[in-house]
């Protein structure tokens, strides 16, 4: 049974306006406008950025977290930005003192003192140049014309040396909001302490009238120059703990003092005035974020503020195609250097946001990666000198921009039919062709041998698995061992079960292998050769119902690329299944809901219907059992 697909003539009908290219689709303004897919979180951005409330944004790159803090800072007031300013300070010179004025108004402040200072500077130097030529002159007139240069060379150097520089009272505009349209945004993913929170820059001469002054040599943080705007900070868990600590100070006390971050730097002595950061930090990351950030700062935000997960896919209807559809247009605007799509090539490109969903009726939210799909489609386009991109450059794309993993997928399956480490003709004892997925979106074969041979235990016998397997993996064989004894009625409790994943130098994860090592098994047990020309993947349950598992689609073209000629999967992934044009009569897809249906169409051989027997007789499976549906995670 092969899997159909949606054809492009049925995706047409179901927008509910035809357009000729992408330049006749209108694209909003504001960037909170542009999110597609995640209504619930553009919500919760505009209550925050009206209430200025912290946000937590969790979920997988490429789901519009940045983007979304970027609208944030659009949504907030122009009017309540300010400009910093750090200035000298007559009482102690290691302690700047610290001036807001509104945004636009720093850079007046600064510009008169120096317009200010540069006058008394030239009256200094005009009186001390008449100075110096009245006693030359004077000198000349009695005679002592080398003692009358030596004194003002002399007066030249005390002046220098003990006159107060009025350049050494300017101010320094450390934040400056001049001419600004928004409110800022700051990225401050992966700074160090100093960028994050401000430093002070090391002095070499801190003496003899050449050094500089303590003020000038302040240097504003991420945390100062978002003041009154947004800070975003992604994979926050990578900030070390006192980073993290002295954010959240920022965020509870809305100042933050500037100091040196170098113990071995002069700037460690200087300590400013505390600086306004009164900012909405955004702090986004995925799951894993969540267990090395800092408990305190995470409570301040949740306290404060809102945590939101991001969708990784929306619903495959009508007006979310249409998003789409946007999407693609607004990609084109951002370029500037690609040609506008046609509704070929949009097809094409909503066809792929199925695929890459992994899921039955959805598309996928992981804009990012799409959009380097549009991108590459264009710049082929672009250097064809064709007027616009149609489905044949997508299509070109979809080979063009491959990702790494799907370039290593491709190798491995090279180096794999170079050595034959799979076989895709004949039969063969305990070896079967499993399928797994590199990278989310790459599929390989995975060849699994399995060999039972006497204990060397006289208490029981063990399941030996090789291949780096990691905990998942593991458990997924421990399952299977209890299939083994379930539907079998074997006792194995005198034989050791060794199960080798042939090829996996970077690892196995996962469950989805299940079926497969099930089936090498109760071939190597009962001595059953399984059809090579088979590929499988799947989960097993404890009682050998066949359960759901991810990147069906991937996993069934990289059989058909190997050569297989059928794959079976779990009949839960049978809608899952978005393969591409040129696969469709190049492998059969079998949708199974058991072990023995598994069995049944992967075994072969005159003892294959004993087997079938045996298994249905020993459990309560039936062929054709309906399993209830599930979606997968």
């Amino acid at each position: 049974m092969e899997k159909e697909t949606t054809d492009s003539s049925e995706e047409i009908e179901l927008y509910e306006d035809n357009f000729e290219t992408t330049d006749s689709i209108d694209v909003p303004e504001l960037l909170i406008d542009q999110i597609i897919g995640q209504e619930h979180a553009v919500e919760v951005v505009k209550k925050a950025a009206s209430q200025r409330r912290h946000v937590m944004m969790i979920g997988s790159p490429g789901t519009g977290k940045s983007l979304l803090s970027k609208a944030m800072a659009e949504l907030l007031p122009k009017e309540e930005l300010q400009d910093i300013l750090a200035y000298p300070n007559p009482e102690d010179n290691n302690n700047p003192k610290i001036r807001s004025v509104p945004a636009g108004k720093g850079r007046e402040i600064v510009m008169a003192h120096k317009l200010e200072a540069q006058k008394k500077a030239q009256s200094r130097n005009m009186l001390m140049m008449i100075l110096v030529f009245g006693i030359i002159i004077y000198s000349f007139y009695v005679g002592q014309l080398l003692w009358g240069i030596i004194a003002a060379i002399m007066i030249l150097l005390l002046t220098r040396q003990f006159m107060p520089k009025e350049e050494m009272m300017i101010p320094k505009l450390i934040v400056s909001n001049y001419q600004k349209e928004h409110a800022p945004f700051l990225d401050a993913t992966g700074t160090h302490a100093g960028a994050l929170l401000g430093d002070v820059r090391h002095d070499p001469f801190q003496s003899g009238g050449l050094e500089t002054p303590a003020h000038d040599r302040v240097e504003s943080g991420d945390i100062h120059k978002s003041h009154k705007g947004v800070l975003f900070i992604d994979e926050i868990n990578t900030l070390s703990l006192e980073s993290q600590q002295s954010l959240l100070t920022a965020l509870q006390e809305k100042e933050y003092p500037i100091t040196g971050q170098s113990e071995r730097s002069s700037g460690a002595l200087v300590k400013t005035e505390p600086v306004p950061c009164d900012f909405i930090m955004v702090a986004a990351g995925n799951l894993d974020a969540m267990e090395k950030m800092h408990p305190a700062l995470r409570s301040r935000i949740k306290g404060y503020g809102y945590e939101l997960f991001m969708r990784e896919s929306m619903e495959d209807n009508p007006e979310n195609r249409k998003t789409l559809v946007r999407f693609v247009a607004q990609e084109v605007m951002r370029d500037g250097h690609i040609p506008p799509f046609d509704q070929t090539a949009v097809d094409e490109v909503i066809r792929e946001a199925q695929r890459r969903a992994g899921r039955k009726g959805h598309l996928t939210l992981k804009l990012r990666d799409l959009g380097g799909l549009v991108r590459v489609a264009g710049d082929i386009a672009h250097s064809e000198e064709a007027p616009v991109v149609t489905a044949k450059h997508v299509l070109a794309a979809k080979k063009m921009a491959r990702s790494i993993e799907q370039q290593l997928a491709d190798s491995y399956l090279e180096r794999k039919n170079d050595y034959q480490l799979f076989k895709k003709m004949g039969s063969a004892v305990g070896r079967v062709n499993g399928l797994a997925v590199m990278g989310g979106d790459s599929g390989i074969v995975l060849p699994i041998m399995a060999g039972v041979a006497p204990s060397l235990s006289n208490s029981e016998g063990k399941v030996i698995a090789t291949g780096m397997l990691k905990d998942i993996a593991k458990e997924a064989v421990q399952n299977v061992s209890a299939v083994i004894k379930n539907v079998t009625g074997k006792d194995i409790s005198n034989h050791d079960i060794h199960i080798q994943f042939i090829g996996t130098y970077e690892g196995v994860e996962g469950d989805s292998a299940s079926i497969s090592i099930a089936t090498a098994v109760i071939s190597a047990l009962e001595n059953i050769p399984i059809d090579q020309s088979v590929a499988m993947t799947g989960s097993l349950s404890v009682r050998g119902d066949v359960l759901p598992i991810g990147g069906a689609t991937y996993k069934i073209e990289a059989a058909a690329r190997a050569g297989i000629k059928k794959v079976i999967i779990p009949k839960s992934n049978e809608d899952d299944v978005l393969i591409e044009d040129a696969y469709k009569d190049k492998i059969e897809i079998v949708p199974v809901t058991n072990i023995v249906e598994v069995i049944e169409h992967s075994l072969v051989g005159p003892d294959k219907e004993r087997i079938l027997e045996k298994l249905k007789s020993l459990s309560s499976l039936k062929t054709g059992t309906e399993m209830p549906e599930v979606v997968p995670v």
